[in-house]
């Protein structure tokens, strides 16, 4: 138990979402042990205590996005409501405590707070999440979390600007230190087409993990797949894309098998993009910048439509990707993207995520999940600098 707690320790360390210094993990065997810094990892272990699930994380963010979500909200308001498809699918809304709130047992109040959700915000102290049943299910709610809560603070603060003292210097170390150099260097892929098992699969593995590294996804989301003709290779439903040995499906291209029980839950729209499109490789991935980038209309005032990100029949663009709605799964997604991104090579869903698609291998498709997220980050910034110049030009006159 307590080498899955350091592993996914350092999973968190190598995601750069936690600050390395600020992460303690919790979890019920015989007894109740604990790893990492000692205030977190006995605040841990007491909440846990209290708590009917086997592991819990407490970790501060490296960004104060989540703190900063909660200072902007009205006295009053007990939650956070990002818009993107994670949240809404797996989380629905994000509790929040004040310091204030915490009381004289900071542990029974936050028990109480966790005992029915996935992960919480903690004013002060950073994202607390729980696994039901895992040490990973623990991970993968903190992950999640810290995904909403950058999306929808950045998304905030490009429609709202900054509202707290400190605010615009942790925006600028950020922009300026945080965010790396998106790229594909340093990276090597296998020229394709890719015909044998063995090389589809370690090949598969090995992007799956490129994909992690450059933040392109996520805890568990995101998916990946390969066509030889006859086969549709692709990842398992909640694999990690890190961890893929072992959780990859071969599923029959004519659907004549019950085999893909266990494929993602995306499986129906790959099949579908490979035979619109020809392509062998597809990969899915939640890239940030897209993400907030395509729930950014120009048309929403005007617009009757409130589930945008289901209901809208709209093809919007964001530079030369075409950004559709569609729901997770054999809904709105298997309909919606295959017949765009067979021109370009790329699609972005509303608030959900990237996908892309190689015609031989996955060097084409990484390539281009690249681009469009670079894409994606240099139009934000262009808004928030426009935005922040208009401001300052109103607040001179």
């Amino acid at each position: 138990m307590r080498d899955q707690l350091e592993k996914y320790s350092n999973k968190l360390r190598a995601d750069r979402a936690a600050s390395t210094d600020r992460i303690a993990f919790a979890a019920q065997d015989d007894i109740l042990v604990s790893v990492g810094e000692p205030a977190l990892s006995l605040l841990s272990t007491e909440i846990l205590s209290r708590l009917n699930c086997l592991a819990l994380v407490t970790a501060t963010p490296a960004l104060p996005f989540a703190d900063f979500l909660v200072k902007r909200s009205h006295i009053g308001t007990g939650e956070i409501i990002p818009q993107d498809t994670e949240t809404r699918t797996f989380l629905h809304d994000i509790p929040i405590l004040r310091t204030r709130d915490l009381g004289s047992r900071p542990a029974d109040t936050i028990a109480t707070l966790l005992g029915n959700r996935k992960g919480i915000v903690v004013e002060g102290i950073g994202i607390i999440a729980t696994g039901a049943l895992t040490v990973e299910q623990a991970y993968i709610n903190w992950s999640s979390v810290f995904h909403a809560t950058f999306i929808k603070y950045l998304q905030d603060v490009l429609s709202d600007g900054f509202r707290l003292p400190d605010e615009a210097a942790a925006f600028s170390c950020f922009r300026n230190e945080w965010l790396l150099p998106l790229s594909t260097e340093g990276l090597e892929f296998s020229e394709g087409p890719l015909l044998d098992k063995t090389n589809i699969l370690q090949e598969m593995a090995r992007v799956g993990q490129y994909t992690v590294q450059r933040g392109l996804v996520d805890s568990f989301f995101g998916n990946i797949s390969y066509s030889n003709g006859d086969l549709i290779y692709i990842s398992q439903t909640a694999s990690s894309l890190d961890e893929l040995s072992g959780c990859i499906d071969p599923v029959p291209f004519e659907n004549s098998s019950t085999v893909g029980i266990t494929a993602s839950s995306e499986l129906v729209a790959h099949r579908r993009i490979f035979e619109v499109t020809g392509c062998r490789a597809i990969l899915h991935g939640h890239p940030r910048f897209a993400v907030i980038m395509s729930m950014q209309c120009e048309e929403k005032k005007h617009c009757p439509i409130s589930d945008c990100w289901k209901d809208c029949s709209k093809v919007r663009f964001l530079g030369n990707t075409p950004v559709v709605a569609g729901e997770i799964g054999a809904g709105g997604i298997a309909k919606n993207v295959p017949p765009v991104i067979a021109s370009t090579g790329q699609a972005i869903v509303y608030g959900h995520g990237v996908f892309s698609i190689g015609r031989n291998d996955f060097a084409e498709a990484f390539q281009a999940m690249i681009e469009v997220e670079n894409w994606c980050r240099k139009e934000y910034f262009l808004r928030f600098d426009e935005r922040n110049n208009r401001t300052d030009l109103q607040q001179l006159s």
